[in-house]
């Protein structure tokens, strides 16, 4: 019979008497630290023992023995002999081409601020030596290297960029899980020996400032105690100033508690919200983890890309950009010239993006295409995403002034406008040549002097 016992840790965690109660009125009180609004962008990279099939999904363990879907069984079929198990997957997961300063300097090239590193997918496998997770880990299996700590000590080097984790709540096979899952969890036996344990180490040892809780296994908050670990993330633990979460802590909480919200995967709702947001989407339309059956047309283009961005941003929300690296530690070239062509549109037009907030208008109401922020310094900034073929442009929406209003496009010069009643103006763009061009995919315009 498997014994067990509840940490010492366990029972304290929402007894403390901290700033924050283990409740969700407590919790959802505590003020967003501000430096994530700042930041606008991150990167989230997938990477586990499913990139070694890298085949269709980072569900691939759950499409291939869990709902047997037949596209998955018939890969197997083909390729791996018979009684191959997925756990013999995870000895090739090597990562023998890791190189986590090629990986961090890809990441800063981005113009990301912050990035989320899984490091434990719904499959159970931890990227970190975690005691909780005996022989199912990347240092007794595969890599033999602590990968998390490898990427947190790079990352660190850059000053700019912040550590984020991901971890996943539950795991699909793990028995114990299964079993508080068939006593409709009025047992609590998983989290309190598995997940919490390793929410704690890593918060401990790694000390992130996004932890990114996924998968709640169709279980409440209640029986993650979520409210008691955030209680203690809040109060105690080494990141509680400055640490930021999501809104996935137990079924019911997405889009309802937490530090910010997410809603969905890839969830853009294209519209001002009254709470902060996340859109989490990936480059692949199809999949988060890296896989070898992709087709060109399935990677969205960096134009896709820097719009989703704008949007975003000019919503409230800020862009999480996935990518999914190789078995052997590759950020494949797609991913990372991507990556590249976004930090190179931000070297000139970050302006706009950064440290921004909303303005009173997201889009502009005739002009499709055009998207606003606002800064501090009460400049608007129209970014537009195509170029127009008669040479102007029409923000409808901006009040100016003939006296005070200018009009500059970031990473070239001031351009003249005309007012148009009874409001907006119509500015006059330079005839440029596309070597000439500030940037090559999406254009900013910061009016000062207007309202």
């Amino acid at each position: 019979m498997y014994q067990w016992s509840v940490p010492l840790y366990l029972l304290l965690i929402g007894s403390s008497v901290g700033q924050y109660e283990p409740t969700w009125e407590s919790i959802d009180s505590r003020p967003l630290p501000e430096w994530f609004d700042q930041a606008k962008f991150g990167i989230f990279i997938h990477w586990g023992v499913f990139s070694v099939p890298s085949y269709g999904s980072e569900w691939f363990w759950w499409y291939w023995q869990g709902q047997k879907l037949p596209s998955y069984v018939k890969f197997m079929e083909q390729n791996y002999p018979p009684g191959f198990t997925y756990a013999k997957f995870a000895p090739q997961f090597r990562a023998e081409f890791f190189d986590p300063k090629e990986w961090v300097d890809i990441f800063a090239s981005s113009g990301a601020k912050y990035i989320v590193l899984t490091t434990k997918h719904h499959e159970g496998f931890t990227l970190w030596g975690s005691k909780y997770s005996w022989m199912w880990n990347a240092v007794d299996v595969g890599p033999k290297r602590d990968l998390v700590d490898e990427i947190a000590t790079a990352l660190r080097a850059h000053s700019d960029l912040r550590l984020g984790l991901y971890h996943s709540l539950f795991e699909w096979f793990n028995p114990l899980y299964k079993a508080d899952a068939d006593k409709s969890f009025n047992t609590s036996v998983f989290p309190t020996t598995k997940t919490l344990p390793e929410l704690f180490e890593i918060v401990n040892k790694y000390k992130p400032e996004v932890l990114w809780s996924d998968g709640d296994g169709d279980a409440p908050d209640s029986y993650w105690n979520s409210t008691g670990f955030l209680a203690w993330l809040y109060n105690e633990s080494p990141v509680r100033d400055t640490v930021v979460t999501n809104d996935r802590w137990g079924c019911g909480t997405i889009c309802k508690h937490g530090g910010y919200y997410t809603c969905s995967d890839r969830y853009n709702p294209g519209h001002l919200l009254k709470h902060k947001w996340e859109n989490c989407m990936t480059i692949d339309k199809k999949s988060w983890g890296y896989r070898r059956d992709t087709n060109f047309s399935d990677f969205l283009t960096i134009e896709q890309l820097i719009a989703s961005l704008v949007e975003t941003v000019s919503c409230g929300g800020n862009l999480l950009l996935n990518v999914g690296a190789t078995h052997d530690g590759h950020i494949v070239p797609i991913f990372e010239e991507r990556l590249r062509q976004m930090g190179k549109w931000l070297k000139v037009n970050g302006e706009a993006i950064y440290n921004s907030s909303a303005w009173r208008v997201q889009n502009d109401t005739v002009t499709p295409g055009v998207w606003y922020t606002w800064n501090q310094k009460n400049a608007i900034y129209a970014i537009f995403l195509s170029w127009p073929a008669d040479g102007y442009i029409v923000l409808s929406d901006p009040v100016v002034s003939s006296s005070k209003t200018q009009v500059v496009m970031l990473g070239y010069q001031s351009l003249s406008w005309e007012s148009m009643k009874p409001t907006g103006l119509k500015v006059r763009l330079p005839q440029l040549a596309p070597g000439q061009m500030p940037c090559s995919w999406a254009w900013t315009l910061r009016l000062t002097g207007a309202v």
